[in-house]
């Protein structure tokens, strides 16, 4: 890899030259945010294509879809703690590892069962990106920079979008399954260029003293820490709930525009698989500039003086006002007035993203930002869980309507969030205090976890009772299947946040490890 680039900073009467390695760091987390996306976007690509051979519907590939989130809904949290303790080298190279082989697994399947399993390996592979991408950010640049290097990296989402599509029209003309060798050897490819590249700024040799204070934010270099806390402990802070909240709300809204707009272009606007995909360039391309954007402004407001609250929300609040007035999108008369409000809504959610991320790093200590931000992500797949089963469904049911359901619920999620956001955090921020040695019963998540429990089973006892009712108007067992799995999911969450609530002695170990924090 070329030398890092030197800037020259004016620091009182001196002159300091540091270097600009960081960057590059940020350049293999874009590569590697890059190749994620596009190896999941290379299935609703292809959809309209692989119906035509496999012949499954609507309500079926909404669950094959369900099993991706499903594996990330598993895998995000297990994720996010995994490289906390492994370390973020190691253990993104393992992840790499695993997704490729997913991915080039896909090409070996001949029916809607055998893709929900190669997605759900591919989602447990794939989980553990952005937790790794978000810890390598805290350890590598100061607070003020923090939001452009996530915006950064996080535009290679749609970098990986775009890729797929020239992928997934040479597949559709030729072999489906060439589309994922191709994404397999991509993953391969990126993880030698990691293995050979990356180690933690504290031991890294292309990091100079002066960068390395200046990631440090001009205090002591202090050494990363490993740290085993568990995710009953995390759930009872209050500064986790906005953050799980907002992801859980909003990015369901990222997986629907993925997974079932060129199906909709295909099918509802009447393209053909490679205009559909090809139409799909511009809102990719926009939502890229979204994430930069984004990024840049709450830095760029920090620098003005306002302060990191305040700086968030103005950057999110952009993206709340936007959001709503891409519903239009299912009205609009003309395809590319579809197309430009497709853009405005994947660019907002970018911009979104590259915020809400951030406040996770804000208000959590760097040691548990994997764990955290996995849990995160655990609730935004959870999320996309029901939405993928309530869109099959209402798809299946009815083809327009359901779409136009969709597109409103899309759009009011962003406003919905960024309020609960304000009801919990208000204007200041107080880091999260995460060791503590013995918890009380917590009452507020046992409630709620009672209450989703009780509406769970209700909703079981009810759909499972209007069975072939159901069966008849969702047009077939996916579509009825699809509401008995959303009740089932309402209670194990139900438990799972009963069994936090449990007052317990918290065996956590917290051990300075900077050595081995690569």
């Amino acid at each position: 890899m070329a030398v890092s680039t030197l800037q020259v900073q004016s620091a009182g009467p001196d002159r300091v030259v540091r270097s600009s390695y960081r960057w590059w760091i940020c350049a293999l987390l874009f590569g590697v945010t890059t190749i994620n996306y596009c190896d999941r976007q290379v299935l609703a690509n292809l959809k309209v294509t692989l119906q035509d051979h496999l012949h499954f519907d609507d309500a079926a590939y909404g669950w094959i879809n369900f099993a991706f989130t499903t594996g990330y809904a598993i895998m995000y949290v297990l994720a996010g703690r995994f490289i906390d303790r492994l370390g973020i080298r190691k253990g993104l190279a393992i992840a790499v590892t695993v997704w490729g082989l997913a991915s080039i697994g896909h090409a070996f399947v001949w029916s809607a069962i055998g893709f929900a399993v190669a997605r759900l390996m591919l989602s447990m592979g794939e989980s553990a990106n952005f937790p790794a991408a978000i810890k390598g950010t805290a350890q590598w640049f100061p607070k003020r920079e923090r939001a452009l290097a996530t915006g950064l990296f996080n535009s290679g989402s749609n970098v990986g979008l775009i890729l797929s599509i020239p992928i997934a029209i040479l597949a559709s003309k030729w072999h489906w399954q060439v589309a994922f060798l191709i994404t397999g050897s991509m993953d391969i490819c990126w993880l030698i260029w990691w293995l050979s590249a990356y180690q933690s700024p504290e031991s890294h040799p292309k990091v100079s003293p002066a960068e390395l204070e200046y990631i440090r934010g001009g205090s002591e270099a202090a050494p990363v820490r490993k740290v085993n806390i568990p995710w009953t402990t995390i759930l009872r802070q209050r500064q986790a709930w906005p953050f799980l909240i907002g992801k859980f709300l909003t990015d369901p809204v990222w997986w629907f525009f993925l997974t079932w707009t060129p199906s909709y272009l295909a099918k509802n606007r009447q393209m053909s698989v490679a205009g559909s995909a090809t139409s799909l360039i511009i809102p990719y391309t926009v939502a890229a500039f979204g994430s930069i954007a984004g990024g840049w402004l709450s830095g760029r407001l920090i620098k003005s003086g306002f302060s990191v609250p305040a700086s968030r929300y103005m950057a999110m609040g952009v993206s709340a006002i936007c959001m709503p007035i891409s519903i239009y999108a299912a009205f609009a008369g003309h395809a590319w007035v579809c197309i430009a409000l497709i853009s405005l809504a994947l660019a907002s959610h970018q911009a979104w993203s590259a915020n809400i991320f951030t406040t996770s790093t804000d208000m959590f200590p760097p040691a548990v930002a994997g764990s955290i931000v996995g849990l995160g992500g655990t609730a935004g797949a959870i999320g996309g869980m029901v939405m993928n089963l309530a869109a099959g469904a209402a798809i299946q049911f009815a083809p327009v309507n359901g779409y136009i359901g969709m597109f409103i619920w899309a759009g009011s999620m962003y406003p919905l969030a960024l309020v609960i956001y304000f009801l919990f955090v208000g204007t200041t921020r107080t880091q999260a205090d995460v060791v503590h040695e013995s918890q009380n019963l917590s009452v507020p998540l046992l409630a709620c976890g009672a209450v989703l429990g009780v509406l769970g089973a209700l909703g079981v006892v009810l759909t499972s009772s209007h069975w072939q009712s159901l069966v008849t108007a969702m047009k077939g067992k996916s579509g009825a299947a699809a509401g008995v799995a959303v009740m089932a999911l309402f209670i194990i969450i139900g438990l799972l946040l009963a069994y936090a609530s449990i007052g317990r002695t918290i065996p956590t170990t917290i051990s300075d490890n900077s050595a081995k924090a690569s």
